[in-house]
């Protein structure tokens, strides 16, 4: 917030500061409204178990096989990073296939991989991860447009995810003791190797609730706030009683929604200021005066490329405040959409999850107690390829456009 209040102060436009403060903090003010309920809507389902009779469906379906365990590690981080919680998401896969690791003698780094990319396809993706949500409040975006031509690409990263973690596993079944191996299993078949959940009707309730907030968001029948807000009213009239109670519940998750809005809306005072005051503007202009007028259709592939580098060694802020804008303002000169630079900027989040800006990687390296430098040399190698299926996704389904 100072940084551009101080430039705007040197360009000698402090007395218009007001007035592009305002029409920045009414561009981003849905974004922060929807980012809130998001968070709220998904950190009461966590609380209510909805994910974990899906945890314990997939330990029993590993039946002990190393490969299963590592698609399941998968499968299981895809679904609950949909909470756009880093920590949050991290916790709850360790939580599940960390003891199975070790249990195993398993890599506790092929579970740390597999978190990240999933965290950074899906949480990077969704609008109320944080990363795209910092696109759509900058760019001035319609969350509903810019998520669902988003959905396609997403869904096939996730099954190139899932694949990977398949080949990690047959990597790991050869690599593991027989003998523990096979009691691991005995242990399973048993059912002794978890508490079952019991599945009363808030959680049949609450599952059905997320898929019809699925398929509406899918069919865009409102807007993603009010898909939301309707949906969270909704499940916590059902599965919290008294007010008293209600409170507490969303305290507690005002922890992992505060801070993010508090983003939101002071990206609300940078890009009215940015914009209002014409920087954005020249900086584009300065910009696109490199590019040649044969190659302006390829910026949102260009982009792409470059949210690569830049999300793993950029903070989101800079990344997402400092360079989108300006790659939007250069492709509206071509009549590109900045839904395709905001979708383009959001394929590089996989690497951002593995890089040193990324604050749950810190939480994530200190569960499985592992080294930056050791988880670095070991995800890169399958989060470079992951993010470049990612792009040719993008580019095949028509969320970015390269014509």
């Amino acid at each position: 917030m100072l940084t551009p209040i101080a430039a705007a102060l040197v360009l000698g436009k402090g007395g218009e500061l007001g007035d592009m403060i305002m029409n920045g903090l009414d561009t981003v003010a849905p974004t922060a409204a929807l980012l809130l309920f998001a968070v709220l809507y998904f950190g009461l389902m966590m609380e209510a178990k909805l994910f974990e009779p899906i945890v314990q469906a997939i330990v029993r379906a590993s039946k002990g096989d190393p490969v299963r365990i590592v698609v399941g590690t998968a499968v299981l981080a895809l679904c609950v990073a949909l909470d756009g919680d880093g920590t949050t998401s991290y916790m709850i896969v360790c939580s599940a296939f960390l003891p199975v690791y070790r249990r195993l003698g398993m890599n506790p780094l092929i579970l740390a991989t597999l978190a990240a990319m999933a965290l950074g396809t899906i949480s990077g993706t969704t609008p109320w991860g944080g990363a795209a949500t910092r696109g759509i409040s900058v760019l001035h975006l319609s969350a509903t447009e810019y998520f669902v031509h988003m959905i396609g690409p997403m869904a096939l990263t996730s099954l190139a995810i899932i694949a990977v973690a398949y080949w990690l596993g047959l990597r790991e079944r050869h690599k593991l003791d027989a003998e523990q191996l096979a009691a691991y299993k005995m242990e399973i078949a048993s059912g002794a190797a978890f508490e079952p959940v019991k599945a009363d009707w808030r959680m049949w309730f609450n599952a059905g609730l997320t898929l019809l907030l699925m398929v509406l968001l899918i069919m865009e029948v409102a807007d993603l706030l009010v898909l939301f807000m309707v949906a969270f009213v909704i499940a916590l009239l059902v599965n919290v009683r008294t007010i008293a109670d209600q409170q507490d519940l969303i305290k507690r998750q005002a922890a992992n929604a505060v801070p993010v809005m508090i983003l939101v809306l002071a990206a609300g005072v940078f890009t009215g200021i940015m914009t209002d005051s014409g920087m954005i503007k020249a900086m584009a202009d300065a910009a696109l005066a490199v590019v040649p007028d044969s190659m302006g259709n390829l910026i949102p592939l260009f982009t792409a490329v470059l949210a690569l580098p830049l999300g793993f060694f950029m903070s989101n802020d800079g990344y997402w405040f400092g360079v989108v804008p300006v790659l939007a303002e250069s492709a509206a000169h071509y009549g590109i959409d900045a839904n395709e630079i905001a979708r383009a900027g959001a394929i590089g989040q996989i690497l951002h999850m593995m890089g040193p800006t990324s604050a749950p990687l810190w939480v994530l390296l200190g569960l499985i107690k592992a080294e930056l430098g050791d988880f670095q040399k070991h995800a890169l190698r399958w989060g470079v390829p992951v993010s470049l299926a990612y792009i040719a996704f993008a580019v095949a389904t028509g969320a970015i456009s390269v014509t």
